[in-house]
């Protein structure tokens, strides 16, 4: 076979000249990549243990062959059997493709990748990546609601899952984890990222990396991770996806960029360049950002991607024409162009105009192919392509029963005013709402490879788990919105929710008819899938009007209410936290969802879900975030209550609705005990911090216990909280566990104004408690 000799050759480092259907190296195409070649500079130096390998493709392949691998189309996902005869199996039968992406299953990959490996030159093989974001055929919750479980062992886990699902039908890189830190929840992508804290993000993308790539990722069942959006997309203005992002380069050390380290510290391959500029320049051709730190500084050695177009973007940016753009891009260290195709089309201009060089190119190049061998791409390109595998590793019950589990851990429950919850399985219970009977909703945004239909809405799985001892029944009471066209752009890619053909009173009439009859009210409201997630950002973060006033007429009935909260950001619930007894945000639990829920709802799992993320009074309020910075004029009362000449507001109070860390549990938990075994931690030593926690209340339940830190002076200014430790604990009800943190000061450094990671010696402040709003206190000298 054709592609068994010329991987051979290649691996045993042999000239792949002397095989029949390789070009002369005299060619002309040949030549001109070879020729005018520049001294190699410092930063363009390679190191791989596939290097004599790779160097042997590399010294074979024409100019045209070079710029193909650093050439990312999306497929339009081919159907089986067109993929011979599709515009993209030409390019790649030429060259001109290094990997797909928006392609599924084993059948149409191994197509696809036959054309690769068996019609084009070299027989150079695909990468073929998808958005495996929260889940593949198995979906779990949405990355904000996953945040929110706390337990990074799980969230390992569903990476885990994820990789072992796409891989088994073909997918062998996904762009994944999103760690962008975000403060701003009228950005739609901040379902996709995991909440405002630098310390617990950088631990949960650790953790997906650790998932998808795990030990060896020549196994069958690992995938390249992408980290992404490379760098602070989470920061732009006004909320508004793409925009500007503008900060000091402190707080980008200290506050946005932790994430992105901790994803390359755990090994991800490949890194996602972000849309967004930074100090003026757009990440896409940010060689500060890309070489200088990423490279340089922080030690990455996989290949960095761009988002979708983002070459061709820099142009609306104001960087220049397409050519002038992609030499930018390239030499900011981008190596692979998404779908943009700038590289491909001017790259050989401006080598020949001398604008970028064959060293630049080269490089990029290697590092495409580096990510090919890692994976054993070259020793075997079908390896993902195992039709048996995607049969029985792919949307399993084991992993739909973990699923289940993780979408009910991620739930918080934020309000449970005369313990409404659990419900008791028994009765006549009215579940209203246009969410509460509709699966194409359930997994949320970002989960396109879900096959949505097969979600369970949660009209299902309340009459599944509570059986025949309860009565459920259901009305949908109300459209997502009375506004038409905002419903529509709110519920597109498959995730529509019909409207209603009755009128709005019908509805709410029927609801009210229902209602009556009830012992509770379960009302399933809030957002649509897609009114989050990317370019879904919304001014007004409320619950949309016509839900709001289904939940009016269903606590005018005098009965208890539940709210199922569907969202994929904080939302502005002033008026529900003051008016509805009970509140339980479920996020977009998965594929499980009504399951997940259902087993929350009748207490089978008992709430432990923490915010991520803060919880506004007011979008007036936004950013807000519970590390900020203190003013020279905080507020003197803790009540929040106006002071002139103080940083307040007129017409709100300063603190939030719900602050991060905050969630509810069945039970209720006690802390006391709190010590701290030396009041000053040695620079080379460490202190431990302990505290008792009693379950006081008639449940078993898990409860997260944090711990903040505050340095008090500092040679820069420094947060008022800062979350160094935290641990899910699992207490039994009437017993007590201590807890035990250990502090070095590691856990206290930070970047000063030279930008050098430091503990300051001085006095600091140790916090431990249910959420950030704890003052349970101590104070330790750094020494």
């Amino acid at each position: 076979m054709r592609l068994k000799r010329v991987i051979t050759l290649v691996t045993t480092g042999a000239i792949l000249a002397s095989c029949s259907n390789v070009k002369d190296a005299s060619s002309p195409q040949v030549q001109k990549a070879s020729a005018t070649k520049p001294e190699p500079v410092a930063t363009l130096s390679f190191q791989s243990p596939f290097e004599k390998q790779i160097d042997s493709i590399l010294s074979l392949m024409t100019l045209e062959e070079k710029l193909g691998q650093l050439n990312l189309p999306s497929s339009g996902d081919i159907t089986t059997g067109q993929a011979k005869s599709s515009n993209v199996a030409k390019m790649i039968e030429e060259g001109k493709v290094g990997g797909l992406f928006n392609i599924k299953t084993a059948e149409k990959i191994q197509e696809v990748q036959k054309i690769a490996v068996e019609k084009s030159r070299l027989g150079i093989p695909l990468l073929f990546g998808m958005d495996v974001i929260h889940g593949y055929k198995t979906t779990f919750p949405i990355p904000l609601g996953l945040s929110s479980s706390w337990d990074m062992e799980m969230i390992q886990q569903t990476a885990r899952v994820a990789a072992q699902e796409a891989s088994a039908d073909g997918i062998n890189w996904t762009f994944s984890p999103m760690v962008d830190i975000s403060r701003d929840p009228r950005w739609g992508r901040v379902s996709e990222g995991n909440g405002e804290d630098p310390y617990l993000g950088s631990q949960i993308a650790a953790a997906m990396v650790k998932g998808y790539q795990g030990d060896d990722l020549t196994l069958e069942n690992t995938i390249l991770s992408c980290v992404k959006h490379f760098a602070l997309y989470g920061a732009i203005e006004a909320g508004r996806d793409y925009n500007t992002v503008d900060m000091s380069r402190i707080r980008m050390f200290n506050e946005y960029f932790p994430p992105y380290k901790a994803a390359v510290d755990a090994g991800t391959r490949s890194a996602m360049a972000s849309f967004n500029e930074v100090d003026g320049i757009p990440a896409t051709g940010n060689r500060w950002l890309l070489t200088d730190l990423l490279r340089d500084k922080w030690g990455f050695d996989g290949f960095v991607v761009t988002d979708y177009t983002g070459i061709p973007e820099m142009i609306a940016h104001g960087m220049g024409d397409l050519q002038t753009v992609s030499a930018l891009a390239l030499k900011a260290g981008v190596d692979m162009d998404m779908v943009g195709e700038g590289f491909l089309g001017t790259l050989e201009k401006s080598l020949e105009e001398g604008k970028v060089s064959i060293d630049e190119i080269d490089l990029a190049v290697k590092r495409i192919l580096q990510a090919k061998y890692e994976l054993g791409l070259f020793k075997d390109p079908y390896k993902y392509c195992n039709v048996e595998r995607a049969a029985t590793e792919v949307y399993t019950q084991e992993n739909r029963d973990f699923a289940r589990k993780v979408g009910a851990e991620s739930t918080v429950l934020l309000k449970n005013a005369g313990q409404v919850l659990p419900l008791k399985k028994e009765g006549t219970i009215a579940l209203v709402g246009p969410l509460a009977d509709n699966a194409v909703n359930m997994a949320g945004t970002w989960s396109v490879s879900t096959d949505q239909e097969k979600s369970i809405p949660f009209l299902e799985g309340l009459k599944e788990v509570a059986g025949d001892k309860a009565e459920i029944m259901y009305a949908r009471g109300s459209n997502l919105s009375y506004d038409k066209e905002f419903e529509t752009n709110a519920t597109m890619f498959g995730k529509t929710i019909p409207r209603d053909g009755r009128t709005d009173k019908e509805m709410l009439d029927e609801a009210i008819t229902v209602a009556k009859k009830a012992d509770v009210i379960v009302a399933a409201i809030g957002e649509s899938a897609e009114m989050s997630g990317e370019s879904s950002s919304r001014t007004h973060i409320r619950i949309p009007q016509a839900q709001e006033d289904l939940l009016d007429a269903m606590l005018a009935t005098g009965k208890p209410v539940v709210l199922v909260l569907f969202t994929g950001r904080p939302l502005v619930l002033v008026e529900e936290e003051a008016k509805v007894p009970a509140i339980l945000n479920v996020w977009f639990p998965g594929s499980e969802a009504g399951l997940s829920i259902a087993d929350v709802l009748f207490g089978d799992v008992n709430p432990s879900g923490k915010l991520t993320a803060t919880f506004p009074r007011t979008e007036g309020q936004i950013p807000l975030f519970y590390n900020h910075k203190n003013t020279g004029r905080p507020l003197s009362n803790k009540e929040g209550n106006f002071e002139k000449f103080r940083s307040n507001y007129l017409d709100e109070r300063i603190e939030p609705l719900y602050p991060f860390g905050y969630g509810l549990s069945y039970t209720t938990f006690e802390y006391s005990n709190f010590q701290i075994s030396n009041t000053t931690l040695p620079m080379n030593g460490s202190i431990t911090v302990s505290v008792d926690v009693k379950n006081t209340g008639d449940y078993d339940g898990k409860e997260v216990v944090q711990l903040y830190t505050r340095d008090l002076v500092g040679t820069v200014t420094r947060p008022v909280k800062e979350l160094k430790g935290f641990q899910k604990v699992m207490i039994k009800k009437g017993t007590t566990k201590t807890v035990t943190f250990t502090l070095t000061a590691e856990d206290l450094k930070f970047y000063n104004y030279n930008l050098d990671f430091v503990a300051e010696p001085g006095e600091f402040e140790v916090f431990v408690g249910t959420n950030s709003d704890t003052e349970m206190k101590k104070s330790f000298t750094l020494k």
